[in-house]
């Protein structure tokens, strides 16, 4: 994990940056985030479909998809 004083460094080297630049490097991080998001949830979806044909899973019908989430939504 970065430590708060190499956060601040980045923060203040940032903020040295005209205000077009800043916009655009908040802008570049912002969709990198995305796509990394996007890449992590392209993998989970990988693991369970591989998971499901090898009969991990069973199939079930969206109804019954959705009570059970209500029953887990329950217990808590």
């Amino acid at each position: 994990m970065i430590s708060t004083a190499m956060l601040d460094q980045a923060i203040e080297l940032a903020m040295q940056l005209p205000i077009e630049q800043r916009e655009i490097l908040v802008d570049v991080i912002r969709k990198r985030d995305i796509e990394m998001r996007r890449a992590e949830i392209a993998a989970d979806a990988q693991t369970s479909i591989a998971a499901f044909h090898v009969g991990q899973f069973n199939n079930q019908s969206a109804s019954e998809v959705i009570e059970d989430l209500r029953r887990s939504l329950d217990e808590e």
